[in-house]
């Protein structure tokens, strides 16, 4: 729900009562991902998606009916073979969806508020809610306020996370709060949303639980190093993609707004000093388009030992393994060398900076995705990489 955290925000400071429905795990072809989210108020007023069209009807109706009931639903949809027509997902996909009523004097709806709170803000923050489970857990929610997200130029952080703040809980066990934080941060440091199974006291010890974990976290960061027209159409589309994007060049002359006016941020400095002080995590794509020594060694040097999801760098192949040479040189083990994508993005054919920068874009949301970046037509590969969904059925009340 927290896709819709704006809107919602705005209904809680109204005093609106309303339900939401959010996509908790999907298989197949599934439209939307997990944490997407539509809402209905008390009067039918509707905001959000669960599915682009296909079940929108169907879970409408699902919500004015928690309205009244002040019930939580746990309800999958899918295709059905025997009736096209009937409500399902045409495109052959399956999703289940929670249906939660949030209304005044519901015991969720503080920490729900509270949520919406924190991601309308554009803070970061997790929110964790029992979907299956015993009927006195069902509904409850957990949020976990960051008080330190990301990683500084130390690779392993210092001290992570001393900042955390929680509000609600669970109330069954302490243990169940604790272990449920420490997993949502897991989530929150790879700016993930989905489900955990957990045991009802914090380990795999008593009845099952379903926990769905919703991150919000600020755009993940895309730092290009090196300030040349490569580097302009790359900026656009990591744009288009929804990162926040800093270019960071040692050469003022080229470094500048005129030249890059989509970044984020234009860093002037020696790209080694800038990624030792910047912060990065567990999401942000890291892009060498210097391909000078000076550089590029100490720089994927530093890179290539940061927990971060992608680092690449430009060149041809003698390039690349004249690069490899130095790195080794300067004792980066094969280990590290073998995260290393170079010569970076796929083999598209590209020639133009435009047509570069979209090679190294498929070849980012194909590594965070689990993709082979071979042509969909002919393969037999799933055009969506998702976990399985969880089991549905009605789940008990929240109120």
């Amino acid at each position: 729900m927290l896709d819709i955290a704006e809107e919602l925000d705005r209904w809680v400071e109204q005093g609106r009562d309303f339900a939401v429905a959010t996509v908790v795990a999907t298989g197949g072809s599934a439209p939307r991902r997990p944490g997407a989210a539509l809402a209905v108020d008390a009067e039918g007023t509707a905001i959000g998606s669960v599915s682009g069209g296909c079940v929108e009807g169907a879970v409408y109706e699902l919500c004015r009916q928690a309205l009244q009931d002040g019930e939580c639903v746990l309800e999958r949809f899918g295709y059905s073979d025997d009736d096209a027509f009937a409500v399902g997902l045409t495109c052959g996909g399956i999703i289940d969806i929670l249906i939660t009523p949030v209304r005044a004097g519901d015991r969720v709806r503080p920490v729900v508020a509270a949520g919406l709170r924190a991601a309308a803000a554009g803070r970061t923050a997790a929110l964790a809610r029992i979907v299956t489970g015993p009927a006195d857990l069902v509904g409850r929610a957990l949020l976990i306020h960051d008080g330190d997200h990301g990683h500084h130029g130390d690779p392993h952080g210092g001290e992570p996370h001393t900042g955390d703040r929680y509000e609600g809980g669970f109330g069954s066990h302490p243990e169940l709060d604790r272990t449920v934080a420490a997993e949502a941060r897991a989530f929150l440091d790879a700016g993930r949303t989905g489900t955990l199974e957990i045991g009802e006291q914090g380990s795999r010890c008593g009845a099952p639980l379903t926990v769905l974990v919703e991150s919000s976290v600020p755009p993940p960061r895309m730092i290009v190093f090196g300030a040349i027209d490569f580097a302009a159409a790359l900026v656009r589309v990591g744009k288009f993609l929804g990162h926040h994007v800093t270019v960071c060049d040692a050469r003022p002359v080229f470094a500048t707004r005129a030249r890059f006016p989509e970044a984020d941020e234009i860093v002037v400095a020696w790209p080694h000093e800038y990624l030792e002080r910047t912060r990065v995590d567990a999401r942000t794509v890291l892009c060498v388009l210097t391909h000078d020594a000076k550089f590029d060694v100490p720089l994927l040097q530093r890179a290539l030992r940061l927990p971060v999801a992608y680092v690449g760098a430009m060149g041809s192949r003698r390039t690349h393994l004249e690069r490899n040479a130095r790195l080794r040189e300067v004792g980066v083990s094969e280990l590290e060398l073998a995260r290393l994508r170079s010569p970076i993005g796929l083999d598209l054919g590209a020639r133009t900076p435009e047509e570069t920068a979209l090679s190294i874009a498929a070849e980012i949301v194909a590594d965070r995705r689990g993709g082979s970046g071979v042509p969909l037509t002919g393969a037999h590969t799933p055009i969506h990489h998702e976990t399985a969904p969880a089991p549905a059925g009605r789940i008990g009340s929240v109120a």
